[in-house]
């Protein structure tokens, strides 16, 4: 497992609203097999541990193509 320290930004809209982000190494995307076509992930949060998890996201076509 690579680790690495990150800071999250904190944006504010004009209604007053937060939101926050944060960026990830590309090279950590590459490995994912995300690109700017295949950008779809699901995130998970683990309140008893306090964790994010980040896995890209499986369409059902890649399920099929997988199963043939």
């Amino acid at each position: 497992m690579k680790k690495r320290e990150l800071k999250i930004s904190f944006t504010k809209s004009g209604s007053g609203s937060n939101s926050s982000r944060i960026t990830l190494p590309i090279t950590w995307i590459k490995q994912m097999g995300l690109n700017i076509n295949k950008r779809e992930v699901d995130v998970y949060f683990n309140e008893e541990k306090n964790t994010i998890e980040i896995k890209p996201k499986i369409i059902n076509s890649e399920v099929e193509n997988n199963e043939l």
